[in-house]
C-alpha cells in the first residue's frame, strides 16, 4: 500500500540557522490516526506545516529532503498549493471561526473551491457537521453567529469546515488543548469514526491522549524521530530508552 504521506530525510532550518528538523523520515499509511508526540520544541508542529506547505509563510527558512503526498513531492515546481491545502486540511490548537454564521463558515471554503451547486453545498455541510459530531447541536441554528458557540463546538466547527472540502488528509495540531474533558471526549470519539475515511495526523495534548487515539505514533525529540511504531508497541514496549522515559513520565 502506497503511503498517504512520506517524509524522506527531511531537514528544516529557520532563517536564524536553528535546525528544527534533522533527517526525519516517516511513512504514513492511509486511513489511520498517526500521532506525533514529544516534548515542546521537538519539531512536531514544524513537520505538520511542511505537509501542506504552510511553511512557505515563514520567510528565510530552508528545507532539504522531500515530502511526498500520494507519491508526488509537495515542494516540486508547479504544485498547486491551494489545491494541496484543500486536500491536506489543517486544524489548529486555537479554534478560529470566520466572522458570520455557522452556515457561512461551512460554505465559505466550498464557494472558494468553486462549488456553485447549492444543493451539493448543503449536502456537504450536513455531512461534515455530522462527521464532526456537531450537527445535532447546531442544525436548528445554522444562521447564528459562529462566535456564540462554546470552545468545544468552535473546534468541532473548524474540523467540520475542513471536512466539507473532502480532504484526503486531516492534520490536527493539538486540537483539544483548550477544551474541557467532555468536549475532548467528543472530539476523540469523532476521530475514531473519521479514520474509516480519512488519514488523520495529529499532535496530541498529552501522552495519555496519544495512547487513546493513535493507530500508529512517532516519538520526536530535538527535531529527530526517535521511534515509530503501532500504538501497542510504542506505548507498551518501546524499543528506545528515551521513548520509554517519556511515556512513563521520567522526563518531559
Amino acid at each position: 500500500m502506497q503511503p498517504a504521506l512520506q517524509a524522506e530525510h527531511v531537514y528544516y532550518t529557520y532563517s536564524d540557522g536553528a535546525e528544527a528538523l534533522k533527517d526525519v523520515s516517516l511513512d504514513i499509511a492511509p486511513r489511520q490516526i498517526f500521532v506525533l508526540f514529544g516534548p515542546a520544541r521537538s519539531g512536531k508542529t514544524t513537520l505538520l506545516r511542511l505537509f501542506n506547505r504552510l511553511s512557505d509563510l515563514i520567510e528565510g527558512s530552508a528545507i532539504r529532503g522531500s515530502i511526498r503526498f500520494n507519491g508526488q513531492d509537495v515542494f516540486e515546481h508547479g504544485v498547486n498549493v491551494p489545491d494541496l491545502r484543500r486536500r491536506i486540511g489543517m486544524v489548529f490548537a486555537v479554534p478560529s471561526p470566520l466572522p458570520g454564521s455557522i452556515h457561512d463558515n461551512m460554505t465559505y471554503g466550498l464557494k472558494m473551491a468553486g462549488i456553485r451547486d447549492a444543493v451539493l453545498r448543503e449536502e456537504r455541510v450536513e455531512r461534515a457537521l455530522k462527521q464532526a459530531a456537531l450537527w445535532d447541536e447546531v442544525k436548528d441554528r445554522l444562521d447564528n453567529s459562529a462566535f456564540a458557540l462554546s470552545g468545544g463546538q468552535k473546534q468541532r466547527l473548524c474540523i467540520a469546515r475542513s471536512l466539507a472540502l473532502e480532504p484526503d488528509v486531516l492534520i490536527l495540531d493539538n486540537p483539544t488543548s483548550g477544551l474541557d474533558p467532555l468536549s475532548t471526549s467528543m472530539v476523540e470519539e469523532s476521530l475514531h469514526e473519521l479514520k474509516q475515511r480519512y488519514t488523520i495526523i495529529m499532535v496530541p495534548h498529552s501522552v495519555q491522549q496519544a495512547a487513546r487515539v493513535a493507530t500508529h505514533a512517532a516519538f520526536m525529540l530535538d527535531g529527530e524521530v526517535i521511534e515509530v511504531g503501532d500504538v501497542s508497541q510504542i506505548f507498551g514496549k518501546p524499543h528506545d530508552q528515551r521513548t520509554e522515559d517519556y511515556v512513563t513520565g521520567r522526563f518531559g
